[in-house]
């Protein structure tokens, strides 16, 4: 019987799997190209991310005539409804491997982005066939299609493949190889708005996701040609020469039994793990899209409501890569901790936000939670519940992890609309933050 794997153009040994060469017949350990890939398929997925979407939104709002209200509700839309389908893409990953879904997701964020280039004139031509219709809602409309499938081939499918091609190859060293990941996407991102910024005043926001596009499909070329799905598909072992059976790491990170997507979610840990993702993303994005109104709150400036995120990126940096080290010796549900620790404290200094002290614990909570959350989300899906239904199993836990992201904002706007304050929300989720945190005392690794 043929595994998930074993599709037409995907088998083992396939002249298709091989090409255009072979990896097994390269003099260096092939997992080094899949990292770089991985890198590099992460960073490509900027533009489908909110800190790729966010510095396009006034110029949506201009082209459409659309208040910011409504734009932000067709993204919210748009990304409720990809997060519907990212479990079906963890399956198609499963099937078809990293390489040719890197390259497909890859291609098809570059249309997507293409498409949103002409939106405006998408929605004027569907407005003059449907005269009835106020121009508004075709604008709408084709806004929730875009964001939908920047969000599902960007922030959905290609950040899936990418990390799941790398989890695919390194297994020993798996911390090691997301601290890589983790340190060059921090910094990578951190890049991207200014990259935008420069491309929109260089030629207009269209010519911006016009080249933007281009530099995507250019990554789907380059996934296409050196993407590999895993080692075993080329008679190589994870971490190749970099395994060592006497090496001292936690047993935790041996291979254990493989679990199907249903067995998974009737864990314990796996609700444990995937909530406090899910809390972690939701805290971080909703601070994203309201941080000036939070500072505005407690009386102090937009400028040093914008400067937090540099400092809590080099925080993240050195956390995320002290924490992948770690998570090579030492159980998960101590990082988990680590990363609660970090929404508690972000929560509580937001809820009494007002002095430079506050600020400075809202960057340490940050960093902590930026930082862990790039493990917690990657290392436990291929350690707990093994490799087989990687795709399926992080997907879903994905697809919730979107869907937190996507409905946060919008909760903390409801908050403060009722209570003309974010402290309620903020202290809801730090105390979401202390019971999952005495949860996770008991989220050891299924057996």
């Amino acid at each position: 019987m043929k595994s998930a794997r074993e599709t037409p153009g995907q088998t083992p040994g396939s002249p298709l799997a091989k090409f255009p060469f072979d990896p097994a017949r390269l003099p260096f350990f092939y997992g080094t190209v899949a990292l770089a890939l991985g890198t590099l398929g992460v960073l490509a997925s900027a533009p489908g991310q909110t800190i790729g979407v966010s510095v396009f939104t006034d110029f949506l709002m201009d082209a459409h005539q659309l208040s910011r209200s409504w734009i932000s509700f067709a993204y919210l839309v748009g990304t409720i409804s990809s997060a519907l389908l990212i479990t079906r893409a963890g399956r198609w990953y499963d099937r078809y491997g990293g390489r040719w879904m890197s390259a497909a997701a890859a291609l098809m964020l570059s249309l997507a982005l293409t498409g949103m280039s002409f939106s405006a004139e998408i929605a004027e031509s569907i407005a003059a066939f449907l005269p009835s219709v106020d121009r508004s809602y075709t604008s709408l409309a084709v806004l929730m299609l875009g964001f939908f499938a920047m969000r599902f081939f960007g922030q959905g499918m290609l950040t899936l493949s990418s990390r799941n091609m790398v989890l695919e190859w390194f297994e020993q060293r798996r911390g090691m190889a997301l601290a890589f990941i983790g340190i060059s996407v921090a910094f990578g991102f951190s890049l991207t708005p200014p990259f935008f910024e420069w491309l929109i005043q260089k030629g207009g926001w269209q010519w911006a996701w016009q080249t933007i596009a281009a530099l995507v499909a250019s990554f789907a070329i380059i996934a296409f040609c050196f993407g590999r799905a895993r080692p075993e598909d080329h008679g190589l072992l994870p971490d190749g020469p970099f395994a060592k059976d006497a090496r001292n790491i936690h047993p935790e990170t041996r291979n254990g039994r493989h679990f199907t997507l249903s067995e998974a979610r009737g864990t314990y840990s796996f609700w444990v793990f995937t909530f406090c993702t899910v809390l972690s993303g939701l805290l971080l994005t909703s601070l994203s899209f309201h941080v000036v109104s939070f500072f505005a709150d407690a009386g102090m400036p937009r400028r040093e409501a914008v400067a937090i995120f540099i400092p809590a990126a080099c925080v993240s940096v050195v956390v995320e890569f002290v924490a992948s080290w770690l998570s090579d010796f030492v159980k998960l549900k101590y990082l988990a901790m680590v990363q609660l620790i970090g929404i508690v404290m972000l929560s509580l200094s937001l809820s009494f936000l007002g002095s430079q002290t506050s600020v400075v614990f809202v960057v340490l909570g940050m960093g902590l939670m930026q930082g862990m959350f790039g493990i917690i989300a990657s290392v436990t899906w291929p350690r707990f519940f093994g490799r087989k239904h990687l795709g399926a199993i992080s997907g879903f836990s994905t697809s919730l992890v979107v869907a937190g992201t996507a409905v946060g904002p919008y909760l903390f706007s409801v908050a403060h609309d009722q209570f003309d304050t974010y402290r309620v929300a903020t202290l809801l989720c730090a105390l979401f933050a202390v019971i999952l945190l005495a949860a996770s005392l008991r989220a050891d690794r299924p057996q």
